[in-house]
């Protein structure tokens, strides 16, 4: 998708926080759409005044006002607060209107229910790596989304990291996997860093290796295209030091606890989905 394409758009955000905010930086930053043609909206002052300074884009409290203005209007809101944010903006949408979701579990079904009919709806799930140019991002197509609103949204988010369409049964398994998934890295670089310490390594040194080894790992996978298991095994040397650890991992159940989280992260969003739709009457 082309900047002149983008460049012709209107874009409407509504929420400014963490998530939004990166699309926006990214968005404006390589160039197209110019800030002139992006409205965001947020109630927290703060935050729209901090992206007006920083980038020069209108800036409003008014949801309303950003669905009117918008030809794409981005929902970068919690799920929570999401039956009022669909009632706000629903009469300012319709055919004309592209609508693009980040809102763990929110259905596209649930999302049409509310808005004008015809409403284009795509669904995506990225994640927060998004802040630094690394997301990865599930995305999913409402039934009146067209072929060039598919090419759109993903370059949209191809700005931002890598972006895969799935359909939208599977965006929950997205939510759980990739979602999700940055917060068990964490905690496993965290681990990496404490064995480091107690080990002997300085806190700063054992943070700085774990964390350049799981960026440098990923980024060996990705850019050879290996799988993962040839990979392991270019490490491990015969009754070496290596393989010793991986019998330890293994003993723990590793594998089994990182399938058994992404799973219940999964099952989780199901259930905000569901939860939502309930108390929208869906």
């Amino acid at each position: 998708m082309s900047d002149a394409v983008l460049g012709r758009l209107r874009f409407g955000v509504l929420g400014a926080g963490a998530m939004g905010s990166a699309l926006v930086r990214a968005l404006v930053k390589q160039g197209a759409p110019s800030p002139d043609r992006v409205l965001v909206s947020d109630p927290h002052r703060e935050r729209r005044e901090a992206l007006a300074q920083d980038l020069g884009v209108r800036t409003t409290d008014s949801g309303r006002a950003a669905a009117e203005f918008a030809d794409l209007l981005l929902l970068a809101v919690k799920p929570q607060v999401f039956d009022k944010v669909l009632a706000d903006i629903a009469p300012a949408t319709g055919p004309d209107t592209l609508v693009v979701s980040i809102a763990a579990g929110v259905s596209i079904a649930t999302m049409q229910s509310q808005l004008a009919a015809g409403t284009r709806v795509v669904r995506c799930m990225p994640n927060t790596p998004a802040l630094v140019g690394a997301a990865a991002t599930g995305i999913a197509s409402g039934e009146h989304a067209s072929e060039e609103d598919r090419r759109l949204v993903r370059a949209l988010f191809e700005r931002i990291g890598i972006a895969v369409e799935v359909d939208e049964t599977l965006l929950d398994a997205v939510t759980g996997l990739s979602g999700s998934g940055p917060a068990f890295i964490f905690v496993i670089i965290e681990a990496l860093a404490d064995a480091g310490v107690k080990m002997g390594l300085s806190r700063s040194a054992s943070m700085r290796l774990a964390a350049q080894t799981v960026y440098g790992a990923a980024k060996l996978l990705i850019e050879t295209g290996e799988h993962p298991g040839r990979l392991k095994d270019m490490v491990c040397s015969p009754g070496g030091t290596t393989i010793a650890g991986l019998h330890t991992l293994e003993s723990g159940g590793l594998r089994t606890t990182l399938m058994d989280a992404v799973e219940q992260a999964t099952l989780r969003s199901r259930e905000l989905g569901r939860e939502l739709e309930g108390k929208l009457g869906s």
